[in-house]
């Protein structure tokens, strides 16, 4: 399926009404001076809303039946909760936001992948990927549009940064595909492996968890729910003294710092022998993400110091062959050296997978149906958005 073209947004209004106002911060104009619940974990979402139906004189256990139509069973606005009394629906939509993320393109891979490009209320876009794999259906989802690290074979390293998502933003990628009138899908696993360095967004990321993992939120089990981070030191703590067994996948993509450092910059902020010492003392197991880029991190002597560092920290390597729409003006590694490379690793003891690629037909590498749709937009530095927190 060919992605239709994202329309512009109006420089005009149509006659008689008003051109909506867009704040740079992408808080959606139907949200202004509303609590929105799409920002609140489930467990504070059920606090605020029992309070209100006290003020409204409405029986507490009202909250208990707005909650799962949050996020368990979501809804387009409060008139759809029908089993709630119509003045008390009304007077949620004056003091609630449900606020909803614009799906502008959809593609459809040969192979089931799926691909969705969301605008956002300031005019940024998002990409999601939903991964079908046997009973499984994998979320790959983004924590900020655009990325301060420029790594050099990533797309969403092309756009640069722009700023970090809300956690509505974030948590409601998941909710809109289980929102999609045609279609629905709804994730068993979830991958910040999106757009964005999920532990330089911890502030957001770390309720949207809580989201995604609660009883009350989506209801996946944080052992199918894994942070894609490129070495993040303080991120990694803080996810780690977390009590849920979340998943940890670090990009290691060299197995030297000096290989690292040409082609992934934050390396000069956190070296590999800090990223392997923070991964070892993780109390859960990590992935190395590690893609492949021909000649360039592929001959035996990486393969060789690959295996040492993930002896380091027992981790588990998944070998990732180059997206084509990625490439960046790298060339992939061919499909024969990735199974000698991936050989090497498991002679030295050291388990090893080597990723699909999937999407090749929908321009499903990181990024690239953002560039390809919106262009180019002048990047913004981290430091420009005052809510980037490591932890």
């Amino acid at each position: 399926m060919t992605a239709p073209e994202i329309p512009p947004a109006p420089s005009t209004p149509p006659a008689g009404r008003a051109l909506p106002v867009r704040r740079p911060d992408g808080i959606p104009p139907e949200a202004e001076g509303k609590v929105n619940l799409l920002d609140l974990t489930p467990a504070e979402a059920e606090r605020v809303l029992r309070e209100f139906a006290a003020e409204q004189g409405q029986p507490a256990y009202r909250a208990t039946q707005v909650v799962p139509r949050l996020w368990q069973r979501p809804v387009r606005s409060f008139d759809e909760i029908t089993d709630l009394p119509a003045a008390f629906r009304a007077a949620l939509a004056e003091r609630f936001a449900l606020p909803r993320l614009q799906l502008v393109a959809h593609q459809r891979s040969s192979d089931g992948t799926r691909k969705f490009l969301f605008r956002l209320a300031d005019g940024q876009a998002i990409e999601t990927v939903a991964i079908p794999d046997r009973d499984r259906l994998t979320f790959c989802i983004s924590s900020q549009a655009g990325c301060a690290l420029k790594c050099s074979f990533c797309a969403t390293g092309v756009m640069g940064f722009q700023r970090n998502l809300h956690v509505f933003e974030i948590a409601g990628q998941v909710r809109e595909l289980a929102l999609l009138d045609e279609d629905p899908v709804r994730a068993t696993n979830i991958v910040f492996m999106g757009m964005g360095e999920p532990l330089m967004n911890w502030k957001a990321v770390d309720p949207t968890l809580t989201i995604l993992n609660a009883p009350n939120g989506f209801g996946i089990g944080a052992r199918h729910i894994t942070v894609s981070t490129v070495g993040v030191l303080p991120g990694i703590v803080a996810l780690g003294e977390r009590p849920e067994q979340f998943r940890l996948a670090i990009s290691i993509h060299a197995p030297t710092d000096a290989l690292r450092g040409e082609l992934m910059p934050v390396n000069v902020k956190y070296p590999l022998a800090d990223v392997i010492a923070a991964a070892a003392t993780f109390d859960r197991r990590v992935t190395f993400e590690y893609v492949m880029l021909g000649g360039v991190n592929d001959r035996a002597e990486h393969a060789m110091e690959l295996a040492r560092l993930a002896r380091e920290c027992r981790a588990f390597v998944n070998l990732i062959p180059l997206h084509p729409g990625g490439a960046m003006g790298f060339t992939p590694t061919p499909a024969d050296r990735i199974v000698r490379f991936a050989e090497s690793m498991r002679g030295r003891g050291v388990e090893v997978a080597v990723r699909k690629s999937r999407g090749v037909d929908i321009a499903a590498a990181c990024g690239q149906l953002r560039v390809e749709r919106l262009g180019r937009r002048a990047p913004r530095s981290a430091e420009d958005d005052r809510d980037v927190q490591v932890a």
